[in-house]
């Protein structure tokens, strides 16, 4: 008899929920729809709804309520009820047809009201949501925007957006890859002028990287032009426009020219640059008009959701003033406080900040005291990642924190992308490559690394870039 006692005891703990996951947090609460209208109260794992000041609702018998919200999740200008909850069954408020018994087991659901006349209606019941949730919350701004953001356990978060048949789980992360200074020395365009004009070689083995990765970067150090006389090499560049189309081509996203030579063709060879790249839909970062210099200093993109400002600086111009009726053509760092604004700014706007710097010592192997420095100005700015160029060598990089925990990894320089000169720290250039995701705590880094990359010289001086061993594993 015993035995058969316990098993019934077993079996009504069982069924009341009292074997259901450890990790579980129960949340205890009460708060009003947007109208004010409706109260709703949760409280020892159900879901009571008041209208008026009386009962109106409670949620099912056998549904373990875990959380409650209110929000017009799917956008249609009223609040809707979201329960974050148990029942025994995979399904919820049907089954399909080709599934004769539902499961004997307790999963987590969502199921979502509707309110109305002083009433709640069952919008819609999902089946077993196919992954363990600790908290549910929904945010994201206002209509059309609302996201539903599930965290699990260990931290990992979704997000979910409503569809008409229910929701749809969405992509939140988003992979970056970023190449150097971009220096087409006139050995290196005269090859490609006596071969059509193409530049696609400089790029061929880099082609599936770009295009396995959402926003792929370049720094082009110097000015497009159009007119052979202005073609020229170092010390005053000048480089064939057919050099842009090849980048086009290859599939960048972003260009950065910010950079000490982008003036070498005056303003107008900036100008050109920034409409070459602009009229391709590409973003061109560093080169202001005059239209809009005293505007908005970043850009903003978005992928898969997620808002990201984008800074693009230069510590100088090689002594090339900037012309009078636009002192603002390119950014400078030049100044902490105004440099500091503009990073709240657009933290005010964006998920996420990049900072795209052309600074330090030529041919140094480590940061130098300005690096340093403004690299604590990104930090206090609350950036989340700083991509250097312009020494033309590998720099070190890391995950700096501040007292607050803000994270920001910063590339102090990835080198050269493409260049002819000699000295063989100019010759091994970096690729770094990091991918931003939800996380609990917020937009993060999740995986860094920098990739090495070898410029080559071939036959009939043909020049090219080829990836090296790498001897930098993902972080």
């Amino acid at each position: 008899m015993a035995p058969v006692i316990t098993g019934a005891i077993l079996y009504l703990l069982w069924k009341n929920g009292a074997f259901l996951p450890r990790w579980v947090s129960w949340q205890e609460t009460s708060f009003f729809d947007g109208t004010g209208g409706y109260e709703i109260l949760l409280t020892d794992r159900a879901v009571e709804v008041r209208y008026g000041g009386a009962p109106v609702w409670n949620s099912p018998k056998g549904v373990k309520v875990q959380a409650a919200l209110s929000c017009d999740i799917d956008n249609d200008g009223a609040d809707e009820l979201i329960l974050l909850c148990w029942r025994i069954g995979r399904y919820g408020g049907s089954k399909p047809f080709w599934v004769e018994r539902d499961e004997k087991k307790w999963s987590q659901h969502i199921f979502v009201y509707e309110y109305g006349n002083g009433e709640i209606k069952s919008k819609w019941m999902s089946s077993d949501i196919g992954q363990d949730v600790a908290v549910m919350a929904a945010g994201g701004g206002s209509a059309p925007f609302y996201r539903l953001f599930l965290t699990a356990p260990d931290g990992t978060v979704s997000r979910w957006r409503w569809d008409e048949w229910g929701f749809t789980k969405e992509e939140t992360a988003v992979s970056f890859v970023v190449f150097g200074d971009n220096l087409l020395h006139e050995p290196i365009y005269r090859y490609a002028l006596n071969h059509d004009g193409d530049f696609g070689f400089l790029y061929e083995n880099i082609t599936d990287i770009i295009a396995k990765s959402d926003v792929a970067v370049i720094n082009q150090e110097t000015p497009l032009v159009d007119n052979p006389a202005q073609y020229g090499g170092y010390p005053r560049f000048g480089t064939p426009v057919q050099a842009g189309q090849a980048l086009v081509s290859a599939g960048f996203d972003v260009v950065t020219c910010a950079t000490n030579h982008m003036l070498d063709r005056g303003a107008e060879g900036a100008y050109f640059t920034r409409e070459f790249f602009a009229s391709r839909g590409v973003v061109c970062m560093g080169i202001r008009t005059k239209e809009d210099a005293e505007s908005c200093p970043y850009e903003i993109i978005v992928r898969n959701g997620i808002r990201f400002a984008l800074f693009n600086y230069t510590y100088g111009t090689n002594g090339l003033k900037p012309p009078k009726d636009n002192p603002y053509i390119l950014p400078l760092l030049d100044d902490k406080e105004r440099v500091g604004r503009e990073l709240t700014e657009a933290r005010e706007e964006a998920d996420f900040v990049i900072v795209f710097a052309h600074w330090g010592t030529e041919y140094g192997e480590e940061a130098d005291e300005f690096q340093k420095t403004w690299t604590q100005v990104f930090l206090e700015g609350k950036a989340d990642v700083v991509v250097g160029s312009h020494p033309h060598a590998l720099q070190p990089y890391e995950m700096l924190r501040d007292g607050d925990g803000h994270e920001m990894l910063v590339y102090y320089s990835i080198g050269n992308y493409v260049s002819a000169q000699d000295e063989e720290s100019c010759i091994k250039g970096g690729m770094a490559a990091f991918t931003v995701s939800l996380t609990a705590a917020g937009y993060r880094v999740t995986a860094y690394s920098l990739e090495p990359l070898v410029i080559t010289r071939g036959e009939g001086g043909r020049y090219g870039v080829r990836q090296a061993a790498s001897a930098n594993p993902p972080r």
